[in-house]
């Protein structure tokens, strides 16, 4: 699943008419990088979540064909937050352990490595894992600790939230998807339970929230 649902508000004035995962860097979408490199680890089915400016993306994305992928949308009256918004695609994910990534980041991370933790999470009885990243120079108290390859509130090395995540359907249970709802709290009360998994990534990673940071990608991409 992408996450393609939020306003872009550090965005605006470019997301007044574009929805950010649109916003191009590198001569393509911002998605587009995501739907490329999910192909090339061998995923065929994506869903992709929306709200604002939703028609646009079904638009320019179409069935996904052109990436050698099957698309779904799970619109959205309004932004669900991120828990919200998964929770209203569940019966579309299936009931397995499946991969979210945010749509406004730009990573190398080797998505084929979902399918080895998704079976991490079956033998381990976990809820989720998430891929953490070094702190950037705009978020420089991270959001979470690393404690050997579980997720903590304190303990470890704390790092950011790359907003790539493989999560067990359980994780959502209580959620319908009609309200919004955050991810970190349920991240958060399954950690105290030591049921998610943690790693650290060190390659590339850029949280796309801001014009000037969009345009410092544009530049190296092109570069």
């Amino acid at each position: 699943m992408i996450l393609a649902a939020g306003r872009g508000e550090r965005m605006r004035p470019l997301t007044d008419h574009c929805p950010k995962p649109l916003l191009e860097a590198g001569g393509k979408p911002l998605i587009a990088w995501h739907l490329e490199a999910l192909a090339a680890a061998g995923f065929d089915e994506v869903v992709v979540n929306h709200a604002h400016l939703g028609p646009m993306i079904e638009q320019a994305l179409g069935d996904g064909s052109r990436w050698g992928l099957r698309l779904s949308y799970s619109p959205e009256q309004r932004a669900l937050e991120t828990a919200g918004g998964i929770a209203r695609a569940l019966p579309r994910l299936g009931p397995g352990p499946f991969l979210v990534v945010n749509g406004d980041v730009f990573c190398d991370y080797p998505f084929a490595r979902a399918r080895d933790i998704a079976q991490r999470l079956r033998d381990d009885a976990l809820l989720a894992w998430t891929v953490l990243v070094p702190n950037p120079p705009h978020h420089p108290d991270g959001d979470f600790a690393l404690v050997g390859d579980r997720l903590a509130d304190e303990g470890g090395e704390r790092l950011t939230f790359s907003g790539i995540g493989v999560y067990a359907p359980e994780l959502f249970a209580g959620l319908d998807g009609s309200v919004p709802a955050k991810l970190a709290p349920l991240l958060r009360a399954a950690a105290t339970r030591r049921q998610v998994g943690a790693e650290r990534h060190d390659g590339r990673w850029t949280d796309v929230g801001t014009p000037q940071r969009l345009a410092e990608l544009d530049a190296q991409l092109r570069t």
